[in-house]
């Protein structure tokens, strides 16, 4: 299968998974600092002018692989049980960042945000985690009624989880089902 990307050749989606998923390997193996085009060029059987030919640098290929990934991982079915259907997304919360090779990605990706404005802008680009949290908030919003934006719910929903996990503490120390329940008083107190 063949995409075009609007510049330059066809763009070969075989080729395409294949950096995809070398980028994720690299990662765990190297780690962010030493992930270089040329190594991810390698791992995929394809030229560094086949990477760059459709990504800029290291962090818009493992962006772009994180993304696909976290919108697979974090899409839970929802029940139209509240309570279950966000205990069920703050677990997929949770082994995403704490156990997926996309997390591992994204948290990378975050860190090096904080020194570089390039990074930031592309984290900035899209919020896979807002998006897939106000997925699962959304329904809840049009019973409670809600007057915060979708993204603040999400925020709100989401925040804890992620500031346990980033600042280095376990999973086990997110207790998804505590959680929910400070999150739903927390949107009745409003």
């Amino acid at each position: 299968m063949v995409q075009e990307s609007g510049r330059g050749r066809p763009r070969s989606e075989s080729a395409r998974a294949s950096v995809l998923h070398a980028v994720d390997d690299l990662l765990g193996e190297v780690g962010y600092a030493a992930l270089t085009m040329k190594g991810i060029a390698e791992r995929a059987g394809v030229s560094r002018q086949t990477v760059y030919r459709w990504w800029s640098n290291k962090a818009e290929v493992l962006y772009e692989a994180s993304v696909i990934d976290a919108r697979q991982e974090l899409a839970v079915p929802l029940t139209g049980v509240p309570r279950d259907d966000l205990r069920a997304y703050l677990d997929a919360l949770t082994g995403f960042l704490a156990h997926s090779h996309a997390g591992a990605a994204y948290r990378a990706l975050l860190g090096e945000a904080q020194h570089d404005a390039d990074v930031a802008a592309l984290l900035a680009s899209g919020d896979v985690l807002g998006e897939s949290a106000a997925a699962v908030v959304a329904p809840l919003l049009e019973t409670v009624g809600d007057d915060l934006p979708p993204e603040q719910v999400a925020a709100l929903l989401i925040g804890p989880v992620f500031f346990s996990l980033l600042s280095g503490r376990g999973p086990e120390s997110v207790d998804t089902k505590k959680q929910v329940e400070q999150f739903l008083r927390a949107l009745a107190a409003d």
